[in-house]
């Protein structure tokens, strides 16, 4: 028997874009556990790519900005019982001409909140009636830099962060845990849309005590080993996956290296 325990029980994947996206790699994590894939795609493009990738999965469409969405996916789903559900999502429109945070848009910041944010309570919700009891719901955030080129997308990761033990209160009768993986900066293409992201991602990488960056891989495997009854002593957390990152800002090498760039 595999450590995880995983094997035979069935999560729900929302995120599912392109070979680079985490939801794949923690998709394929999950499968070699032996476990029973329903994957949602924001549209049918990525649908193809997700039933060509995991023939044997059910692929549902699901944009989460759309309530309509949302009903369908509760009907697709019909009877059947989860024991997970992985919340991989995020969206922001960027404005170059408009690049400080207080330049943001009402409508971008909004809609960005909805999607990033505020869809883990209602994918919950839709999904509720599913869980069995013990359930582990895990959600994608980033590690605990605060004002980074991540841009309006920053706040809003923390209010997914916020809302993880407030949605873990809320569902703790049926015994669900609820946790997200704040991951640092990974190699996806959602990532290349962010401005300035290659800089950032390089220099993340020699803040790393291991000075070699983060794989997406590292972090399917935590989202994985928290899926699993094998952590069940864990809930209402944001586990920082970084590679040492965080606790290595004042790096002696980069800090002689920008001083001599100074000089």
């Amino acid at each position: 028997m595999s450590f995880l325990r995983l094997s035979g029980k069935k999560i729900l994947i929302a995120g599912v874009s392109n070979k680079k996206s985490i939801a794949t790699f923690i998709a394929q994590t999950l499968l070699s556990e032996g476990v029973e894939l329903i994957l949602t795609t924001q549209n049918e493009s990525q649908k193809e790519f997700a039933q060509a990738t995991f023939p044997n999965a059910q692929v549902i469409v699901c944009d989460v900005s759309k309530k309509d969405d949302l009903i369908e996916l509760k009907k697709m789903i019909k009877d059947q019982k989860l024991h997970g559900l992985v919340h991989s999502l995020a969206f922001g429109q960027f404005d170059l001409e408009r690049p400080l945070f207080h330049q943001t848009k009402r409508e971008h910041f909004l809609e960005a909140t909805q999607i990033s944010a505020f869809s883990l309570v209602e994918l919950t919700e839709t999904l509720i009636d599913h869980f069995e009891t013990e359930s582990s719901i895990v959600s994608l955030s980033i590690s605990n830099t605060k004002a980074t080129a991540y841009g309006y997308l920053g706040p809003i990761k923390a209010m997914l962060d916020a809302i993880t033990p407030f949605l873990a209160k809320s569902v703790s009768a049926k015994k669900i845990r609820v946790n997200a993986v704040g991951a640092g900066p990974l190699k996806t293409s959602a990532s290349a849309g962010i401005p300035n992201y290659i800089d950032n991602y390089l220099y993340a990488e020699a803040l790393t005590l291991r000075k070699e960056s983060l794989k997406t891989q590292e972090v399917a495997d935590v989202v994985s080993f928290l899926l699993s009854p094998r952590s069940t002593g864990i809930n209402a957390q944001t586990i920082c996956v970084d590679a040492g990152m965080s606790s290595n800002y004042f790096d002696q090498e980069i800090v002689q290296s920008f001083i001599k760039g100074q000089n």
